[in-house]
């Protein structure tokens, strides 16, 4: 190869970079930029966030302070109802009370406060996003590409300009979780409107239905497999983050992990991680029977 490059100009041979000093200037620039903005807005965003951290709070409160026993009830009355399986919900109660008996009851609450707030945010951002895309395909193009770069990023480099924004804390953690964990709410959303019959849709317009009717009556219900899909990818998603997540603040079973992680201690990390299996078994189960119930009642409604 030395060869060749001795017979070639140096531009064919060596990479024609940008050089050094431009691309500090070019740092710098940009990182004074945005610490500028931070200086400037910091006040007014730390106030717009605030009631995520009042509701994570509370609810994180909530889990950890109330009796075992009533959290215990409560989550097998939820996943029982929610699925009218008792294979799920014998499960469930088995998996609980096996995470309880390896001393993680309180850290597992704290990940479940996490994981609940943040897909709570994300079906709240993603359901109606993906409704616009579904039906503009101006908008689609638009999303779409920042969606890619959502879900190409490393999860690491969502913490850099959470943590210049918001500091170390369970806020900045929820944000970065809620950033990784949205664009597959977003995309089945948007692919299960997509996926509607076109000529159910005929039918609908047939019988005089508006732009909302047909949303509410005919596309949403036909579409909630699909949707149901995106929040159990959601919700696994969050999971995976919030051990991630743990190294800016967020405590619970990701906190663990990441000591474990760090000190080389086998059974913790398994017992963490044990857990953590446990919670997405019990979302994903429960929210996938929720979803085959509510599409056979629109079947017998439609049908």
């Amino acid at each position: 190869m030395a060869s060749i490059c001795s017979v070639l100009p140096e531009l064919l041979c060596k990479f024609p970079a940008i050089d050094d000093g431009t691309i500090r200037l070019a740092r710098k620039t940009i990182d004074d930029g945005f610490k500028g903005f931070v200086r400037t807005y910091g006040d007014a965003i730390d106030t717009v966030v605030q009631p995520l951290q009042w509701f994570l709070n509370y609810l994180e409160s909530l889990f950890v302070s109330s009796p075992w026993i009533v959290i215990l009830a409560l989550m097998v009355a939820i996943v029982y109802f929610g699925s009218r399986n008792i294979n799920i919900t014998i499960g469930t109660a088995l998996s609980m009370i096996a995470i309880g008996l390896v001393g993680l009851w309180n850290d597992t609450m704290v990940t479940l406060a996490m994981v609940t707030v943040c897909t709570l945010i994300s079906i709240l951002i993603g359901i109606p996003i993906g409704i616009l895309m579904a039906r503009s395909e101006r908008v689609q193009s638009v999303v779409n590409p920042a969606l890619d770069v959502m879900q190409t990023m490393p999860s690491f480099v969502y913490l850099i300009p959470v943590v210049m924004i918001f500091g170390i804390g369970k806020v900045p953690g929820l944000i970065a979780v809620v950033i990784y964990a949205v664009p597959p709410m977003i995309r089945l959303t948007n692919l299960g409107i997509r996926l509607v019959d076109k000529e159910v849709l005929e039918a609908a317009d047939a019988f005089g239905s508006s732009a909302w009717q047909k949303l509410k009556n005919v596309q949403m219900p036909l579409a909630l497999p699909t949707i149901m899909a995106g929040i159990n990818q959601t919700i696994m998603m969050s999971l995976a983050m919030v051990v991630v997540a743990s190294m800016i603040g967020v405590g619970g079973l990701g906190k663990n992990v990441l000591q474990a992680i760090a000190n080389q201690f086998f059974t913790v990390g398994f017992l963490n991680g044990f857990a953590l299996v446990g919670i997405a078994i019990i979302f994903d189960r429960t929210s996938q029977a929720f979803g085959r119930r509510l599409q056979k009642h629109s079947e017998v409604i439609h049908g």
